[in-house]
Formats: C-alpha cells, sequence, structure tokens
C-alpha cells in the first residue's frame, strides 16, 4: 500500500539556503525504518515533525535507488528546520535501534526500539527522511553527485538549481543518525522489542 508524502517535509525554494544541510552524506535514510513501528510485520507510516529529534543506530543499511538534495522540516508549531532530504526505494536494515526523548511534567521519559537483529534484518521501501546528523561508513554505486536536484533518479525530487546527489545502490555500515522527520509507505520490523526509559539511554 501506497501513501502519499508528508507537506510537513518538503524541498527548498529559489533561496537555496538548505544547501547546507548537504554536509551530511546520504546514509540518512535509514532513520525512516523504526520511527513509530509498535507491531512486528509490514505497517503503512506517515510521520509529522514533532517538537523532538530522534536517534537511528543500524550495524548495516543495504538499498536501492537513492538520492539527497536540501530541504525543510516544518513542526507543528510551526518552526522549519533546515534538513538533509534523503530518500531511497528499498532497503534492509540490521540490528536497528531507535530512540527519542521527551520532555514531560513527571521529567524526562525515552522510548527504546530493536529490531532486525539475529541474521533477519529489517526491510523499508519508499523511504523519505529529513536528517541533520549522521555517522558511518558508506559506498555507493554508480552515485552522481552535483546533479539538479530536480533530474535526480527517483521519484521525489528537489528544486531546480539546487545541489543534489543520487545513486543506484548504497550501503552503509555502523550507522549514527541524527534526524527531525521520516515517511515510508510499509516497513517490516523482525523481532521487535520496545522499552519505555528514563531518558538516560539511547542508541548512541
Amino acid at each position: 500500500m501506497k501513501f502519499p508524502k508528508s507537506d510537513r517535509v518538503r524541498k527548498l525554494g529559489a533561496s537555496h539556503a538548505g544547501r547546507i544541510a548537504l554536509v551530511a552524506v546520504p546514509a540518512g535514510i535509514a532513520a525512516a525504518v523504526l520511527l513509530g513501528g509498535v507491531a512486528q510485520g509490514a505497517v503503512p507510516v506517515s510521520f509529522a515533525v514533532s517538537g523532538s529529534q530522534f536517534q537511528i543506530g543500524a550495524s548495516q543499511l543495504e538499498g536501492t535507488g537513492f538520492s539527497q538534495y536540501a530541504g525543510i522540516a516544518k513542526d507543528t508549531e510551526g518552526k522549519e528546520h533546515t534538513v538533509a532530504i534523503a530518500n531511497i526505494k528499498s532497503a534492509t536494515l540490521t540490528d536497528l535501534c531507535q530512540s527519542v526523548i521527551t520532555d514531560t511534567p513527571l521529567g524526562k521519559v525515552g522510548v527504546l526500539i530493536k529490531a532486525g537483529g539475529n541474521g533477519n534484518p529489517a526491510s523499508a521501501s519508499d523511504l523519505q527522511i529529513g536528517m541533520t546528523g549522521l555517522k558511518g561508513d558508506a559506498s555507493f554505486g554508480a552515485i552522481r553527485i552535483g546533479v539538479d536536484a530536480s533530474t535526480v533518479n527517483t521519484e521525489a525530487k528537489g528544486s531546480a538549481g539546487d545541489f543534489a546527489q543520487d545513486a543506484d545502490t548504497v550501503s552503509i555500515k555502523n550507522l549514527q543518525q541524527t534526524a527531525w522527520s521520516t515517511q515510508a509507505s510499509v516497513f517490516t520490523l523482525t523481532g521487535m522489542t520496545l522499552e519505555l526509559t528514563d531518558g538516560s539511554k539511547g542508541c548512541f
């Protein structure tokens, strides 16, 4: 089942101010797999931007159909956050971890989700993420760097005149990522666990 792309993450306009976000390598796609998953199996998902960034970790990501360009994530209070938008058509992710910490009247509360271990990676399709930082060892097949964002080889595209890159394949080892938003059409979380914490434990 396919879902329309959220208007919470959008490409930049003519100012091109978001080009600075492209200092991040396109590994950010991994975040799209875990957000909000509450059951094992194939789950349709689409997300708005909350007031908190979140962490994603994975020991390995393998994907096909990749692009990245600058954009803006708008939160529920109307504040805009400059991000690097990454798209991936399909991906498998090993040893996934997603964590988010929220301030509440009772103090900090964390949610820690893990999946895709024991040799059974999670899988996802039609991913889009607005990220702000990442670490990892990445390699790309048939990569094009410096193409116009409106001409990338993915269904989702950026603004004409903006800097972008795309690739046929992407492989990322030891992924650590921080992001504002993510969305996907379907993902499958194998062996998923969810834990509430006191906010002191994250993915990295």
